[in-house]
């Protein structure tokens, strides 16, 4: 009988102990299931998108080196007497200043966000531009085999995983320019980095957009707005060009009350240029341009300005020091991609930073998704998490107490960084991903609101 007992009470603790694993795991699943992307699309199981993958880091910055690889497109005839339409139309319709102080947030100038002014459509340019990405083929010709070829076919049809709630615009478009603004301003941004290549050059899949700098100057300063310039790698991008090309921007945009100067610890207000894919450059070349004693120096000359290098490897920092640089920004929003994009890195970027008299401007991103132009990508993916990965990025940026935060992107939709409105959409042959259960503004908003808390918390470190 006490043998029984002993086997009865064993039985139930196994039991009790076995239904509350049960439990246990079902909560587990549950709580996943609630993290999970709302549609399975991105081909990897939910969790791996969020882990980093240093092992691709090198492969896939071949892929960025070259403009991100946003390009290799069949050449094609500019449509030029359109384009002067449009832009006549544009300089014209240009509202004037009013004030917006009362139904939008006030800009934040410390908030600076990545804009891409390379989208066309027939209406404006005669044809698609870049929406009609064409596919990326792998490098490794055994996986390529095993994706799609080809381009996008626009409207229905774009180089994008979410589709925009303007549809396949045109920059050129003054609505679409008008519409880009307020949104900035809504979310409490106060400086748009403008993607730009010199007069007569663009990436491989556009068209040059200098032309239209004026144009967004003006929307930007209607909206109380800053522009201030992401230079591209374009080619030949050495000290004696990039001397030419600060001095034709300054000359040409520096009097215009939109044109961007940051205040300096000294109290100078100069120019700011972010450098894209900077290490390209040997930093001996850089020295040339940005050391006092460069053969090409722009210090202490009217064309001096604060140069921000890209930042990807860690031995990078010493490099943009030895350069001349003024700082660094990370650019990536792919946490994990690289050693700057990886959030836990930023104090110690940080750090080394203040320790050599250098700006540190860490890049938040809403999530990171290219499949639709690298269709064998899947495992850079970050899952935006209905906002929480976002929130996530600015958590750490906040942590470092940066004097500048940088945001990719307002637009960059080939890579799904964009902060811009996205709807749902359906068509034949895919489904879109959306930003639901939230509404199309809901990244707007989110900026908005961590501009305000990065706003309190500044004043408390100046305290």
């Amino acid at each position: 009988i006490l043998n029984y007992d002993i086997m009865a009470r064993f039985r139930r603790r196994t039991c009790i102990i076995l239904l509350l694993f049960i439990l246990f795991i079902c909560s587990i699943m549950m709580a996943l299931k609630t993290l999970r992307p709302d549609r399975a699309g991105f081909g990897d199981p939910f969790g791996l998108g969020l882990l980093p993958e240093l092992q691709q880091r090198t492969v896939l910055l071949d892929s960025k080196q070259n403009s991100l690889n946003r390009v290799q497109a069949d050449p094609v005839t500019r449509v030029s007497n359109l384009h002067s339409i449009a832009v006549n139309t544009m300089k014209a319709s240009v509202p004037p200043v009013n004030k917006l102080e009362e139904e939008l947030s006030s800009p934040n100038y410390n908030f600076h966000i990545f804009y891409y002014s390379w989208f066309g459509n027939p209406q404006f340019d005669g044809k698609y531009i870049h929406w009609n990405h064409p596919l990326l083929p792998h490098w490794d010709p055994k996986i390529a085999n095993n994706y799609p070829k080809g381009r996008h076919n626009p409207p229905e049809d774009i180089g994008a995983n979410f589709y925009p709630e303007l549809g396949s615009y045109s920059s050129k478009d003054p609505s679409v320019i008008e519409a880009h603004m307020k949104q900035m301003r809504s979310a409490s941004t106060g400086v748009i980095v403008l993607s730009w290549y010199p007069p007569g050059m663009a990436d491989e899949n556009g068209e040059p957009t200098d032309d239209l700098v004026p144009v967004i100057l003006d929307y930007a300063h209607k909206y109380n707005l800053k522009v201030t310039f992401h230079i591209e790698p374009y080619k030949d991008r050495d000290d004696r060009s990039m001397y030419h090309n600060v001095k034709y921007i300054i000359d040409k945009y520096g009097g215009h009350p939109a044109f961007y100067r940051h205040k300096t610890s000294t109290g100078r207000f100069l120019p700011m240029f972010y450098v894209y894919d900077s290490y390209v450059t040997i930093p001996e070349i850089w020295a040339n341009l940005l050391t006092v004693s460069g053969s090409q120096t722009i210090r202490n000359t009217p064309y001096d300005a604060l140069f921000i290098a890209l930042l990807v490897e860690e031995r990078h920092k010493h490099d943009i020091h030895r350069s001349g640089f003024d700082g660094m920004y990370t650019y990536f929003a792919t946490n994990g991609f690289s050693y700057g994009s990886s959030h836990h890195n930023w104090a110690s970027l940080k750090a080394f930073c203040d320790s050599n008299n250098l700006m540190f401007i860490p890049s938040v991103g809403p999530g990171y998704i290219d499949t639709s132009i690298r269709p064998w990508n899947n495992h850079n993916t970050r899952n935006r998490v209905n906002g929480k990965y976002y929130e996530t990025a600015f958590s750490a940026a906040l942590l470092v107490r940066p004097e500048v935060i940088s945001i990719t992107s307002f637009n960059e939709w080939h890579e799904g960084t964009q902060i811009e409105k996205a709807v749902p959409k359906r068509t034949g042959q895919m489904v879109y991903l959306d930003y639901k259960p939230h509404k199309p503004n809901v990244y707007l908003e989110l900026t908005q609101k961590w501009s305000e808390k990065y706003r309190k918390e500044q004043e408390q470190w100046l305290m």
